[in-house]
């Protein structure tokens, strides 16, 4: 027993408990929780334990995740319906289905968050910190052929870049502006301010529309379309900014 007890512990430590064998290496056989629970005291580590196979159970689960707020949250999401977003009820953070990225980022897709890739000499880089998939290349926009067509294309993406790193900021100065009158509202003889609570709410989530509408809107290349959703775009910016 404090041979068992010893190696438990031990993969406990290490994170890797979920899939331990028998330390006998001709036999596979797995220690069930019970035999576990049997053998290992330590309450910490039990917990740690119980922490190991929430983690391996969410990650197995393909309508389940962690909230993804970069503050930090333990709560977990479940999907519901088709949607490609999922609000914690604990903390009110969106969280993405789909993809690594941090937060829902509609209208802009799963596959426009992850990457960007060159037309001419295919290198693949990042959008939001622009650095290079692939190490050894390191010229951006520095495509040999067809300079003007480049060059333009990298003035399109500073711009939106721009316009869509403006929203963010804004977005973040909203969150500021909640957290303030939130905790001014706490003071004694303070009315009451929920009105302004939910237009900083409103402020957030329509700032956060607008910065991946940026994203969308440098990938797609349906001409119409984003006739239609630039109006809509600069409709909602206007009354963004007089909110």
């Amino acid at each position: 027993q404090p041979c068992w007890s010893e190696y438990l512990m031990t993969r406990i430590e290490q994170n890797m408990v979920v899939n331990c064998t028998c330390p006998i290496s001709e036999c596979r056989a797995q220690p069930t929780t019970a035999f576990i629970y049997s053998i290992v005291s330590s309450e910490e580590t039990i917990a740690k334990y119980e922490k190991a196979l929430l983690r391996c159970y969410v990650e197995c689960c393909s309508n389940l995740t962690w909230c993804t707020n970069p503050q930090g949250c333990d709560q977990i999401l479940l999907k519901d319906g088709l949607g490609y977003g999922a609000a914690c009820s604990k903390c009110s953070w969106i969280s993405c289905f789909n993809c690594s990225f941090p937060e829902a980022h509609y209208p802009a897709s799963c596959s426009h968050m992850s990457r960007m890739t060159c037309a001419k000499c295919s290198h693949g880089f990042c959008w939001r910190c622009l650095k290079p998939w692939r190490p050894n290349h390191k010229d951006y926009y520095n495509c040999s052929a067809m300079v003007s067509k480049a060059a333009w294309q990298e003035k399109r993406f500073q711009d939106y870049n721009e316009r869509c790193t403006f929203h963010h900021h804004a977005r973040e100065f909203a969150t500021s502006l909640r957290n303030s009158i939130s905790s001014i509202r706490e003071m004694p003889k303070i009315r009451n301010l929920t009105f302004v609570l939910d237009a900083c709410k409103v402020l957030e989530q329509a700032r956060k529309v607008l910065a991946y509408s940026c994203v969308y809107s440098y990938y797609n290349q349906d001409t119409e379309s984003m006739d239609i959703v630039e109006q809509q775009t600069e409709s909602l910016e206007l009354l963004t900014n007089a909110l």
